[in-house]
């Protein structure tokens, strides 16, 4: 059992203000700096991948013209989707009542899983418009998505929130809004897994196993690997107040979003196929 002494002595929350500056009336948000930060260096990295031509099959499969333009989609996907998406699969109740709600991103509350469907469909509409092959684009947006995820829990846990549950471990932290007692830093755990170890492991398989060389195989590696590390770190991180646990005292909504697409994942990986040399 949990000794209550040890859960008062763990070390308190390191507190920042989640407005990292103001520009007259106009609140900067560190949370909103970090999908900034995180669509950005994304970009960047994806433009190094294209213009890096012994990783591809032939041509790089989208012009850096192209993939400057499919930014603004992207951003859009993301906002919208992951917007719509926690509204929908974790606030609808609440949001229900009070519509304003909805508009109120700086206090957080955005779904991966919601922004994951938004940005997937702002991919295949654009590869259809712009008739580029969807896997590779699919590939390139999934080769960089990590760097987002780990800037995202990184505000998470600048804004004290989305945290774990009830630890005694040496690192645990004593959240202002979440009570008096320390829980796991469960938004590191994410930012750790989700983004540094799965940026890593992807790049490991592009640039020494070539793996932009098959279709889908890095989407298949990300999907499956996101679904992984957001299962497992759901074990520490403690559910949505308005969800509860779904079943047996430890099944979440999160574990419940993340399986199929664990099995996407593994799906995609298996049917990955080598690219046709693009012709000059």
């Amino acid at each position: 059992m949990t000794n209550i002494a040890q859960l008062f002595a763990i070390m308190p929350y390191p507190k920042i203000d989640p407005i990292a500056f103001s520009i007259g009336p106009v609140d900067v948000h560190w949370y909103g700096i970090a999908y900034v930060a995180g669509i950005m260096l994304g970009w960047l990295y994806a433009r190094r991948l294209i213009e890096t031509p012994r990783l591809w099959a032939g041509e790089a499969p989208i012009t850096r013209v192209q993939l400057d333009d499919f930014l603004v989609w992207a951003a859009v996907g993301i906002i919208l989707g992951g917007r719509i998406g926690y509204i929908v699969f974790y606030d609808f109740p609440n949001v229900a009542a009070d519509p304003l709600r909805a508009l109120q991103v700086w206090k957080g509350g955005m779904s991966f899983h919601g922004g994951f469907a938004g940005t997937t469909l702002a991919m295949i509409l654009f590869a259809r418009r712009h008739k580029i092959p969807l896997w590779s684009l699919f590939d390139i947006v999934a080769a960089v998505v990590p760097i987002g995820l780990f800037f995202g829990r990184i505000a998470n846990f600048v804004n004290g929130e989305l945290w774990g549950r009830l630890s005694d471990a040496p690192w645990a932290v004593i959240f202002p809004e979440a009570g008096p007692f320390a829980r796991h830093p469960s938004q590191l755990y994410e930012a750790g897994l989700e983004g540094i170890v799965l940026l890593a492991v992807i790049a490991v398989a592009i640039y020494r196993f070539g793996a932009l060389k098959r279709l889908g195989l890095v989407t298949g590696i990300f999907v499956a690997g996101y679904a992984l590390s957001r299962i497992t770190v759901e074990f520490f991180r403690e559910p949505d107040p308005q969800l509860g646990y779904l079943f047996g005292g430890w099944l979440t909504m999160g574990m419940v979003l993340s399986l199929p697409m664990l099995a996407l994942g593994i799906w995609a990986i298996l049917r990955a196929r080598p690219a046709e040399p693009a012709s000059a």
